[in-house]
């Protein structure tokens, strides 16, 4: 029988300081794959200067923002100020206690039985995401507001507008999957996919495309970034940060992109599980680690992002707004309507 100290505690704060380290680097160095894909995109070079190639850059501008001058604007509300970026960035991190990122595993051998590969399997994994997300709604409303900047406020009060309308189809969207796997659990989210291969993607398929505009629009990113509409707002909700803090901001926004990522492969793509995992003619395909193909599939949800960034031009407010309210609700309300019908028939 395992050691409750060693099952309870020392195994959950090793996966959580491994899970905190991995990811931190990713955030950091998706800044450097967002340049150079953006560059690629528009026939340059991008970042070639700090290390072979430029591999060093990220690094480079961590330690830039690390020791630049932090300042603080004279009407501030200073500690508002200063909490609204880790209520960004804390609630975007701690959404990765429950993404599974495979199957229990042994890790290669390593270790003498396997260990699930994700930090808190509950059952109530997706109401849990959902929750811990909609809290870095404050930060923005906050950083925007505690700046006493026009343009900040203004940016701020986009952002509330855009995440709080978009959240909205977004659930609905989510609501759909639960239905089809009949529960909360992202790890039984995934294994009823593996279950249902045949009709689960193509009867959420609707809901797969509103997740997907909800999912960009929620973490303001092109074609909806206009809450940081540098031609219009300067910087947006962080015009008047700076240092570190400037920092927290940047990071909560590729880790929160990596969350809509990781979300979109679980729920929609099978997670872990190998292109057509029911199908024994790609049976070979099973000698690869089924992480490798969570990480595939969550690599290229983040091409995505960065090719509608090289590519569409920025939405008016109110053209955001419509899109959510006139076309992305009442298409979210008619797929629930149809996937409970399907769910009904085919389930029986």
């Amino acid at each position: 029988m395992p050691d409750p100290i060693l099952q309870f505690l020392v195994i959950p704060l090793v996966k959580i300081a491994v899970i905190l380290a991995i990811l931190l680097l990713v955030v950091a160095y998706l800044s450097f794959f967002e340049r150079k894909v953006l560059a690629y995109l528009q026939v340059r070079i991008g970042p070639n200067r700090v290390g072979p190639r430029g591999w060093l850059q990220p690094i480079a501008d961590g330690l830039k923002l690390f020791v630049k001058e932090d300042l603080v604007p004279a009407g501030a509300e200073k500690f508002v100020f200063m909490l609204a970026p880790s209520l960004l960035l804390v609630p975007a991190l701690l959404v990765y206690a429950v993404i599974p990122f495979g199957p229990p595993s042994d890790l290669f051998g390593l270790l003498p039985e396997p260990i699930p590969l994700v930090v808190a399997d509950v059952n109530v994994a997706l109401l849990f995401v959902l929750a811990v997300s909609s809290v870095g709604i404050f930060g923005l409303i906050l950083g925007g507001w505690s700046s006493n900047n026009k343009f900040s406020l203004m940016g701020g009060l986009r952002s509330a507008a855009q995440m709080v309308s978009y959240e909205v189809p977004m659930g609905f969207a989510v609501v759909s999957v639960v239905l089809m796997a009949g529960s909360l659990s992202l790890v039984e989210i995934v294994e009823a996919q593996q279950a249902l291969p045949l009709w689960f993607l193509p009867l959420n398929l609707l809901a797969f495309g509103i997740y997907c505009v909800c999912g960009v629009a929620e973490t303001n990113r092109n074609p909806f970034d206009l809450p940081e509409a540098e031609s219009e707002l300067v910087g947006g909700y962080f015009t008047e940060y700076s240092g570190m803090k400037f920092a927290f901001f940047f990071l909560a926004e590729y880790a929160n992109m990596l969350v809509v990522s990781s979300l979109a492969t679980i729920m929609f793509l099978g997670g872990w599980l190998r292109p057509f995992p029911n199908v024994d003619a790609l049976a070979f395909l099973d000698v690869i680690p089924p992480v490798f193909w969570f990480l595939l599939k969550v690599a290229g949800f983040i091409f995505v992002y960065i090719w509608f960034r090289g590519t569409f031009p920025r939405y008016r407010f109110d053209q955001l707004m419509a899109v959510g309210w006139k076309w992305l609700l009442p298409l979210s309300l008619a797929n629930i309507l149809l996937v409970g019908l399907g769910v009904l028939l085919l389930k029986g």
